[in-house]
C-alpha cells in the first residue's frame, strides 16, 4: 500500500550506486576529460537519482542516471560556450604506464577536440554503448543526426590517431 520502506529504497540505492559508480564515472570523465569534474558531475547526478529513487524503476536507473549526467553536462557546456577553445594543448606529464595511460590520455585529448555535439554523440553511442535511438532520445536529435555525427566524430579520431602515430614515428 505505501510502497517500499525507507531502508528498502535505502538499500536498493546503494546496491545501484555500487554497480553503476564506475561505469558512471567513466562515462563522466569521457565527457569532461577531467577527472575531478566527473566526479563532481556523477556526485550530483547520484544526488539527484537518490531524490528521485521512490519514482524510478530499477530497471532504468542507469539510464535515468546517465541522462541527467548528459543533461548536467549539455548545461555547463552551454555556460562555457562563450570560452575560447584552442588548437594548443597543454604539456602533460609523462606516465609511469606509458603505453596505455598515453593512448587514453591522446584519445581524451582528440574526444575533447570534437565539436560538442559529435563528442557528445561518440561517448554515448560507443563509449556508454547506448543504441541510435536511445543516443537520439537522450540528446533530442534525430537518429539521422547521431548517424551523422557518430561518422564524422569517428572520422575525426581516425584521423587524430594516424597524425599521432605518424608524428610518434618520425
Amino acid at each position: 500500500m505505501f510502497g517500499p520502506s525507507k531502508a528498502t529504497r535505502d538499500a536498493e540505492f546503494t546496491a545501484f550506486v555500487a554497480s553503476a559508480q564506475q561505469p558512471l564515472l567513466r562515462m563522466a570523465y569521457a565527457l569532461t576529460g577531467e577527472a575531478e569534474a566527473a566526479r563532481d558531475l556523477v556526485q550530483e547526478a547520484l544526488t539527484k537519482t537518490y531524490v528521485a529513487w521512490g519514482r524510478i524503476r530499477s530497471d532504468e536507473a542507469m539510464a535515468y542516471t546517465r541522462r541527467i549526467i548528459v543533461n548536467q553536462r549539455i548545461d555547463t557546456w552551454r555556460k562555457t560556450r562563450k570560452e575560447t577553445v584552442t588548437d594548443t594543448l597543454p604539456d602533460t606529464a609523462v606516465d609511469s604506464r606509458e603505453g596505455v595511460a598515453d593512448r587514453r590520455d591522446t584519445l581524451v585529448r582528440a574526444l575533447a577536440a570534437l565539436p560538442e555535439q559529435q563528442r557528445k554523440v561518440v561517448v554515448l553511442r560507443h563509449y556508454a554503448d547506448m543504441s541510435e535511438a536511445h543516443v537520439a532520445d537522450t540528446l533530442g536529435i534525430s537518429r539521422g543526426a547521431v548517424k551523422s555525427a557518430a561518422s564524422r566524430g569517428l572520422a575525426a579520431l581516425r584521423q587524430h590517431a594516424s597524425s599521432t602515430e605518424e608524428g610518434l614515428l618520425r
